[in-house]
């Protein structure tokens, strides 16, 4: 087992431990998923009723249009990371600021570990928990904002793509945009 991926594993455990986490949330916690060598970390919000069932981000009808998205952009799921600020399915079907701001010191630790090249921001809630403030997704989507040394690409999150024609023409113009810069940088 590499370094970063017992890191990793040790930051799940302490997700499934923490008390603060599980406040307001119920199910089975979700920590994140893929590998420690990824390039590409994935951050969205918060688990949905299937990922608190499975333990497993993004695995609900979102999180297929997500994941076949990644595919449709070249990338291997098995090669990014998955993950979120809130490790908890909301009682009250959104995250509290609360629980995005205790999240965000394990997903933070998280993107430490893995170091990736560049960071998907899916909506405002994953953008606050990285940047540390709100952002207007429609003004700012396609947008690569640069802090603490890491690219950071703004977008929605595919629950609005997928309920928006608008929204949805939007985060495959993001897509295509992640595409480039992959590219770009060899990934």
């Amino acid at each position: 087992m590499t370094n970063r991926k017992k890191e990793l594993q040790r930051i799940a455990d302490e997700i499934e431990r923490c008390r603060e986490c599980r406040k307001g949330g119920t199910g089975k916690a979700v920590p994140g998923e893929g590998t420690g060598e990824a390039g590409v970390l994935f951050v969205g919000e918060a688990p949905g009723r299937t990922e608190a069932t499975t333990g497993r981000p993004f695995v609900g009808r979102s999180g297929k249009f997500l994941r076949s998205m990644i595919s449709g952009i070249g990338l291997d799921e098995r090669d990014v990371f998955i993950t979120s600020p809130v490790h908890y399915l909301p009682k009250t079907g959104k995250p509290s600021p609360a629980m995005i701001d205790h999240g965000r010191l394990h997903l933070l630790k998280q993107i430490d570990v893995i170091d990736p090249r560049i960071v998907v921001l899916l909506g405002n809630t994953a953008c606050r928990a990285v940047l540390g403030k709100n952002v207007e997704i429609a003004k700012e989507h396609g947008t690569i904002i640069e802090q603490n040394g890491r690219r950071n690409l703004i977008s929605f999150h595919p629950a609005y793509a997928m309920r928006f024609p608008e929204g949805r023409k939007k985060f495959i113009q993001d897509f295509a945009r992640l595409k480039k810069v992959l590219n770009s940088l060899s990934i």
